[in-house]
């Protein structure tokens, strides 16, 4: 192959017009000849740029509302002739095919309009054609062909041919393509993911998922292993979409469980007053409700304040000056919440390892999303578990039924178990976990750690007793046996929630009713792995 060409003849059709003005004058004042259509022709000639457009090359006019103005062997060719071939140089002659030299597309903004909600057939307009034709065209040419798909790549290119005399080399070229390749694969599954939920396909035979490099990490869950973090697009408020105030950029680890913690805390809409979760691996180690912000925190702090200390917190709640420096007592790894009024960030600018990360908004849990995990050989799709219940849902089993303060617990218990790792206990009393168990092998070990981890935080807070004694407590899936239930009861808990439907429901019912519980069902299980 050849290593450098130069570039004599560009095409440019953009919807994205962002930095266009500029880089077409920097091609211009190399002496690049441009050609473009429709609107991106109009701004450049608005700008004073010389520009000839496509319809005059093909010979033919932009047609059936700008569906057909690119498709054209003029254009294709142009892209797709091999410059070192004389049977590909003699076509070229013969047809009056000039060669294009650069490439610049960026695509309809199909991603941008199914976020904003579009109807079906809005949809179906904004899906590119000639575009992605264009692209894998002059991408699979890159040993001639430049082709650029990004904004961000413009500067790039100008100073690689500030570097090479007006020229580019082919590892530059190659760059180029595997990005081109990348987008069109991306926008393909973009359109192809939107199709399947419009027309109600659960299952469609091939999946394809796509992500946008939003930082390249240090490492991922150990410094042996690369990683990186994608992007795919999405409005919902989080992790992705925050904005980072300051602290050095986060880890593998640190997206992660602060992701966990906001899709936790969300639980608990900001309408519902203040509520804070904070989070250690993924898992849960306090979760509470309070009159303010920081006694919603104080409060999850009490429920494990060893497991708390380098931890996650998320909020419901903008942050305030009175919350922030209650948690910078302890250290901290990252806070996120909705927003941070200036009083905070003043505290927070004291401790130069702990990152705040704001984001206008909290992620509604009840919308509908796809969770996917890879395994060898494939990969498994499900719906992200949005599974929610309230009160009305809840089926009493046993001879005494929930008091109204209980049945607020269990509610609170049940939905923050959904977040913990199986097998899951919690432990809750008053709107704050007092007792968490998470991802053991058996029920009944994970019950006797949420609860021990209560005594040892009694003893710490030099309390006469655990804060169990007088809690509910909530299991992500049923007790197949009695141990655990009875364990929960011994440790202080006077009402459980569970799923129910083990073979042995009738024997733990009768455990639960010969201890004095109150134990509800809900039919729904919250199995976390």
């Amino acid at each position: 192959m050849t290593d450098l060409v130069p570039i004599r003849r560009a095409l440019i059709s953009v919807s994205d017009k962002t930095g266009l003005l500029d880089f077409a004058r920097a091609l211009d004042a190399r002496g690049v000849k441009l050609l473009s259509t429709g609107g991106t022709a109009k701004a450049l000639r608005e700008a004073g740029l010389s520009v000839r457009d496509v319809a005059d090359v093909t010979g033919f006019p932009e047609m059936m509302d700008g569906r057909v103005k690119t498709l054209h062997p003029a254009v294709h060719g142009g892209l797709l002739a091999l410059r070192d071939d004389q049977e590909h140089l003699a076509a070229m002659e013969a047809h009056g095919i000039a060669p294009i030299d650069l490439l610049v597309v960026n695509l309809y903004p199909f991603e941008e309009t199914v976020a904003k909600g579009a109807a079906y057939d809005d949809c179906i307009e904004n899906i590119d054609i000639g575009g992605p034709a264009m692209i894998r065209a002059a991408a699979k040419n890159h040993a001639f062909v430049n082709v650029v798909v990004d904004v961000a790549d413009y500067h790039a290119l100008l100073a690689e041919l500030d570097a090479n005399d007006d020229r580019t080399t082919l590892a530059f070229r190659q760059r180029l393509a595997q990005a081109a390749y990348a987008r069109t694969a991306a926008y393909d599954a973009a359109v192809s993911t939107w199709m399947a939920a419009a027309i109600g396909e659960t299952t469609p035979r091939r999946r394809a998922f796509a992500g946008t490099l939003a930082q390249s990490l240090r490492y991922g869950e150990n410094p042996h292993q690369k990683a990186a973090f994608y992007t795919d697009g999405s409005a919902r408020p989080g992790v992705a979409t925050a904005k980072q105030w300051q602290g050095k950029e986060l880890s593998y680890n640190n997206i992660n469980d602060t992701d966990a913690a906001f899709e936790l805390v969300a639980e608990f809409g900001a309408g519902s007053g203040p509520a804070c979760a904070i989070i250690k691996h993924a898992n849960p180690c306090g979760v509470a409700r309070g009159a303010t912000l920081a006694e919603a925190y104080g409060r999850a702090f009490d429920c494990d304040r060893t497991s708390a200390f380098g931890g996650i917190i998320a909020l419901n709640q903008p942050l305030d000056g009175a919350t922030a420096a209650e948690i910078s007592n302890i250290f901290t790894e990252v806070v996120i919440a909705p927003g941070a009024d200036e009083a905070a960030r003043e505290i927070f600018a004291k401790k130069k390892n702990l990152r705040l990360l704001t984001t206008d908004g909290l992620p509604d849990p009840s919308v509908a999303s796809l969770a996917f995990r890879q395994v060898s050989g494939g990969f498994l799709v499900q719906d992200k578990d949005n599974g929610a219940i309230g009160a009305a849902d809840l089926k009493v089993v046993t001879k005494r039924a929930p008091t109204e303060q209980e049945i607020a617990d269990l509610l609170f218990a049940w939905t923050v178990a959904k977040h913990v790792k199986s097998n899951a206990i919690v432990y809750v009393k008053d709107g704050a976990t007092v007792g968490v168990g998470a991802g053991q092998m058996s029920r009944v070990d994970s019950t006797r750690i949420a609860a021990r981890k209560a005594q040892d935080m009694a003893e710490a807070l030099g309390l006469a007793a655990p804060l169990t004694q007088g809690s509910v407590v909530a299991s992500d899936a049923f007790f197949p046996f009695s141990d655990g239930l009875l364990t929960a009861a011994e440790a202080g808990a006077t009402a459980v929630v569970q799923p129910g439907g083990s073979v042995r429901d009738e024997e733990v019912i009768a455990a639960a009713d010969e201890a004095g519980l109150a134990m509800v069902f809900t039919g729904m299980r919250h199995f976390r792995h």
